[in-house]
């Protein structure tokens, strides 16, 4: 089956069983972009009590935390875990958005490819995030590639020669029409099987991928 075809298929299995998944959660574009980095190493929920935190000092916001200190935004955030080298990502953030007044309209309507390029030269900031940003923050057509993709289709069969983030990419960009509701709810199915189902030690039982799959199949030999 052509890797349209089986992306699509698997697609299409995910959302009847779990149907829409309203990601990314956050008020704001800018809330997004905060949650990006806080997620890094760390469970929602968790990241979510740092995000509150934020609110409740009214300091989710690029000028609020440009003007606070680091130790600061670190004693906020800290329940998400690393949260000294999150502050410093979290400044760099805001003081690269600065330099675009703060202005994420602004931002969105730059081409994708100039974006990113900037994003990842921004301390702290990687392709998983950059993307996260790109495309939950600002609308960006872009397939965020996580652990969960890289275990779920690995164990699907589907995986591209080089085991690396931009091939990943490649693979679904290349195969998918570019469609950002598409990457967007797409890359949220893939993050609730993860969780669900398709975790470290699988729990097959119950998976709604089981059927043709590879390494269920193997399981019950």
């Amino acid at each position: 089956m052509p890797k349209q075809k089986q992306l699509l298929s698997i697609y299409s299995r995910l959302f009847e069983c779990y149907g829409p998944q309203h990601w990314w959660p956050g008020e704001t574009p800018f809330e997004v972009m905060a949650g990006a980095i806080l997620t890094q190493s760390a469970a929602w929920s968790n990241v979510e009590k740092a995000i509150n935190n934020l609110k409740a000092a009214n300091a989710l916001s690029a000028l609020t935390l440009r003007k606070l200190a680091i130790k600061d935004i670190a004693t906020l955030i800290r329940p998400s875990g690393y949260y000294n080298a999150k502050a410093k990502k979290l400044k760099a953030l805001v003081n690269w958005l600065g330099r675009y007044d703060d202005d994420i309209p602004r931002l969105a309507a730059r081409d994708t490819a100039g974006l990113r390029k900037e994003l990842l030269a921004v301390h702290g900031i990687g392709p998983e995030t950059a993307d996260s940003i790109l495309l939950y923050a600002l609308d960006k057509p872009v397939f965020v590639i996580d652990a969960y993709t890289r275990r779920i289709f690995t164990r699907l069969g589907i995986k591209p020669e080089k085991d690396t983030y931009d091939e990943w990419q490649k693979l679904f960009m290349n195969s998918l029409s570019v469609d950002r509701r598409l990457f967007n709810e797409y890359h949220a199915l893939i993050v609730r099987l993860g969780k669900k189902q398709c975790r470290k030690v699988q729990k097959c039982e119950g998976c709604c991928l089981k059927e043709g799959c590879p390494d269920y199949t193997l399981k019950l030999r």
